[in-house]
């Protein structure tokens, strides 16, 4: 299988990750107008294949066209055990065409200027052996996924843009900002249980908040059947990855 090296080393913490497309990049790829493929979700694994974090499609070719990744592709053997499999970009697009033909609903597809790309859902960066940090940080984002948008006092969802959190022992009782005292709570159940405890308010929590061990949004993610493939790099991992 031909697969395209570097020589970057360990130095670039960041490797391209975060920065502009360069104008090579751009000529790769169309505009994310009327292209949704470039939205897709795409997991970073570092050299050592430990998971590092969540990427745009985008950024993940625009990476693998610099030849800093390579992409990771999930296979079933004739066993049925899951075999790996890496290609470069030229191998990637060759598969591509094959994908498109028999494969089509599987995968997200970004239409280029001269065909159509599937989205890996895996990519390995080639020289960057940096290890994530372990925990999964404490922010709204996170909590609110945590408890998937459901507020702990009634019990039904809501929107993002209708919920609040709540300190279950309250900060003026000595209440800290921790996963063990925050939790998702909706505006009413929030206003209606103040500044008092929920025993106080005889209010119930419908769940013990708890630390997650992993990130609960790729938790939410591994519930598609399209991330499947992640699984094996992120069951009983417990380390805190960035999304990009």
């Amino acid at each position: 299988m031909h697969r395209s090296r570097n020589a970057h080393g360990d130095h670039d913490p960041d490797l391209g990750l975060d920065g502009p497309l360069s104008a090579d990049d751009a000529a790769l790829i169309l505009s994310a107008d009327g292209n949704e493929g470039l939205n897709a979700k795409v997991l970073v694994l570092n050299r050592a294949f430990a998971a590092m974090r969540i990427v745009s499609a985008r950024r993940a070719f625009c990476l693998l066209s610099r030849s800093i990744a390579e992409v990771i592709h999930v296979e079933k053997d004739d066993t049925g055990a899951d075999r790996y499999m890496n290609y470069d970009l030229a191998s990637w697009m060759e598969v591509s065409a094959l994908q498109h033909e028999f494969e089509h609903e599987k995968h997200d597809w970004v239409r280029t200027v001269r065909f159509e790309l599937a989205v890996p859902r895996i990519i390995r960066l080639l020289g960057y052996d940096r290890v994530p940090e372990q925990g999964v940080k404490l922010n709204r984002r996170n909590l609110f996924a945590r408890d998937r948008n459901r507020c702990q006092y009634c019990n039904r969802i809501f929107p993002t843009s209708e919920l609040s959190l709540d300190h279950v022992i309250p900060r003026s009782r000595g209440g800290q900002d921790t996963w063990e005292n925050l939790v998702c709570s909706c505006i009413r159940c929030n206003a209606r249980k103040g500044g008092r405890t929920p025993d106080e308010a005889h209010m119930k929590l419908w769940r013990r908040p708890e630390k997650p061990k992993r990130n609960p949004l790729i938790a939410l993610r591994l519930g598609n059947q399209k991330y499947q493939s992640w699984r094996a790099f992120l069951d009983n991992a417990y380390w805190s990855v960035e999304l990009g």
